[in-house]
This record gives structure tokens, sequence and C-alpha cells, in this order.
């Protein structure tokens, strides 16, 4: 059963102008005050949740966008900050691109994090999708396999160095430790210093593609995943396969266990406001997402469309109530978003996380306010389950 509410922060600043008559995407830019103003909006999204009771606020790691879209570059020091600020929430790391760290450096940063904030900051791994963000820290993108196999590396790294007392590695890509000198012997064995003090890790990983390989690697290390984004119109078939996977590693996993599914969502009191009010925030996650092939469906003349203002009717690019038909959007009253989410329990009998999030440029008053408002109409017919 539902019963943990989270939400999904990328990092947007308030964009000002939105929908498909702003400004187009690639021509976003912001002075550096204004980027910084990602720190005081976090800030306030992470009290709210708080305050109302939300299990996980799961933050993203970017870099280099002056577009305003993706502005949180370290998130495990974001939630050290908020684990001061805040009493109960936890803070995901939803995720940390491994590809763009050295593992060590991550194992060692997450530890130190979970110790400081008590246990209340959650792992995550991810492969990323930006080719500027990962080609630019000299690890390879445009190469799918090539991103596949150091990940898949890194994560057995991250696993034995925070798992064991002491480990050692030898890969394609890392020999861990080097067979140096050190103090009179040779270097043989690592300790991680600290590790966790939570064990074993709770770990995080999207599920975006649900291939074979990529779900029995999660299983592998028990990782849970969540399905959230351009996978959301996806989730049956994701659920299905993450089921079928956990079954191969020998669990007896009901649909939807070990999983967190994501819904973008609007409250109004009427469908019609709701999908009124949603649709410039909706044409701006399509300008941002749509060309990193995260807004399934679209063709490269939608895509090549929603690069540029206007025009997008006679390209036919989806509109809201497209993806709301398919249940990746919501746009309406409370009472309808609670049936939906009783609809998914039916469906989804192990599904027990939902991270409900605010689209692509929603302004932090909008985010603050629906937060609040999901809080006290929706969660109270969910509560009591654990």
């Amino acid at each position: 059963m539902i019963s943990k509410f989270s939400t999904v922060y990328a990092g947007h600043v308030d964009l000002g102008d939105m929908g498909q008559m702003a400004t187009p995407a690639n021509e976003r830019r912001y002075p550096n005050a204004h980027l910084a103003s990602v720190f005081d909006k976090t800030e306030a999204i992470a009290r709210c949740m708080d305050e109302h009771g939300y299990h996980t606020l799961w933050l993203a790691e970017h870099h280099f966008q002056h577009e305003g879209y993706e502005c949180l570059p370290n998130i495990l020091m974001m939630a050290v900050h908020l684990a001061h600020l805040t009493s109960r929430l936890r803070i995901g790391c939803g995720f940390n691109i491994t590809p763009m760290w050295h593992p060590l450096r991550l194992a060692e940063d997450f530890a130190t994090a979970d110790i400081l904030t008590g246990g209340r900051t959650v792992f995550g791994v991810g492969r990323g999708y930006h080719t500027r963000e990962v080609e630019t820290f000299g690890s390879p993108m445009l190469d799918a396999e090539a991103n596949r196999e150091l990940f898949e590396e890194q994560v057995e790294i991250l696993m034995k160095a925070f798992h064991s007392e002491t480990f050692a590695h030898q890969g394609k890509h890392y020999t861990l430790p080097p067979p140096v000198p050190y103090r009179g012997y040779e270097l043989r064995e690592l300790t991680l210093v600290p590790r966790p003090l939570r064990q074993p890790v709770e770990c995080w990983q999207p599920v975006v593609s649900a291939s074979t390989r990529g779900l029995d690697f999660m299983m592998k290390h028990r990782i849970k995943g969540l399905i959230g984004g351009g996978a959301a119109t996806m989730a049956e078939r994701s659920i299905n396969a993450y089921q079928e996977a956990a079954h191969r590693a020998g669990l007896d996993w009901k649909p939807g266990e070990g999983l967190s599914l994501g819904i973008f969502f609007h409250l109004a009191e009427t469908r019609e406001r709701a999908i009124r009010e949603i649709t410039p925030w909706y044409e701006e996650h399509v300008k941002m997402f749509g060309p990193l092939g995260f807004v399934p469906g679209l063709t490269p003349e939608q895509n090549a469309a929603a690069m540029k203002r206007g025009g997008w009717a006679a390209a036919g690019v989806p509109t809201v109530e497209h993806y709301a038909k398919v249940g990746a959007w919501f746009a309406g009253p409370p009472e309808e978003l609670v049936a939906y989410l009783k609809s998914l329990e039916e469906k989804f009998p192990g599904l027990e996380y939902v991270h409900v999030s605010n689209s692509m440029g929603t302004p932090r008053s909008v985010m603050l306010e629906q937060l609040a408002w999901f809080a006290k109409e929706v969660k109270p017919h969910f509560a009591g389950r654990g």
C-alpha cells in the first residue's frame, strides 16, 4: 500500500516567462545571483515538506546549466545543510552521477553525509544524460555502452567500500589500491574511513529503459528504483520488468515493491483550471527535456518545433491532456488525485512509495502552495500505514 510521499526537485530557479511562446530553452541565460537563488528555493521546499510530513526530498546533481533548469551541483553538501534546517525529512540523492566522480570520493562524501545527518541522507546513483556535463568531466556519455560499463564498475567499488571492513578491486578502469609501497609494506587493501553507519546502505537508481541487464544489476546490489520523468508513461512495463528481475534474483516481490512511482501534479478546483494553469510549465518541461529524449513519443519534427517559439500545434506536439490520459501527469481537484492513487494501489499492490512533483518551471510560490495542499487534502487518505 502507498504510505510514503516524496517529491523530486531538480533545481530549477524561477524562470519568469514560460511556455511555447516564451524564450527558447537554448536562449535562456541568467545572472549568477539568480542562479544562486536555487539554494533559497530548495530550503523553502525542504522546510515545507518537513512541516507537512513528507518522506523524502529528492534532489538532482547537475552542472553548467546557465539556462536555469537544473542548478544544484552538489546534493550531498545540500543534504547536510538541509538536515540542519529540518527535523524529519530525508534528503535523497536523485541522483549522484557516478561517471562524474571517482567512486571512492563519492563513497567518502556520502558516508560523511550519512553520519552528519543521522541517516537522513539517502544514497542514489545514475549514469547521467547530459553530454555537456558527463563528457566535460572526462567520462563517456555519447558512447552509451562505455558509460554503462564504467558506471557498473563504479557501483561495484562503492558497494565494496560501503559494506566491507577492507576491500580491493581490480577492473578495467580501476585498480584499488595500486600496488605501491607504503610505510614499510606493499599496499594490498583499503578501508573507507569513515564508512556509513547505517548498514546496509539503502541505494536508489532511476528506471528508464528497464533493460534486463540494467535491472539484473540493480537486483544484484538490491538497488531500489525511481520511475519518473520520461519513464512514467511506461510505468506498467517498467514495474513488471522490475518485478521479473526480482523474481530472477530469488525475491518474492509484488508489483511495485522496491519502487517509487512518479507523477507530475497540479491541483485546482476543477480539471479545466488545473490544465490551464499547468500548461506553460508543461511546455517548459517539453522545451527542456524533449531534445534530451525524456518526453516519450515525440518525433524529431516535434522536438525541432519544441525548440522554437510557437508552431507546436502544427507539428503535432502533444498537449498536457495527452500525458494526463496515460497517467504521467495529473491536473485536477484533490479528490480525483486520491481516486487515481487508489487505483494505482489496486494495480500495483507492492507499491509503497510515490513521488508527486511539480513540473519544470513551476514558480516557488506555487510549489509551496501545491505541496501544502497535497499534504492537507490527499496525504490523509493514506495515513497510518507505517
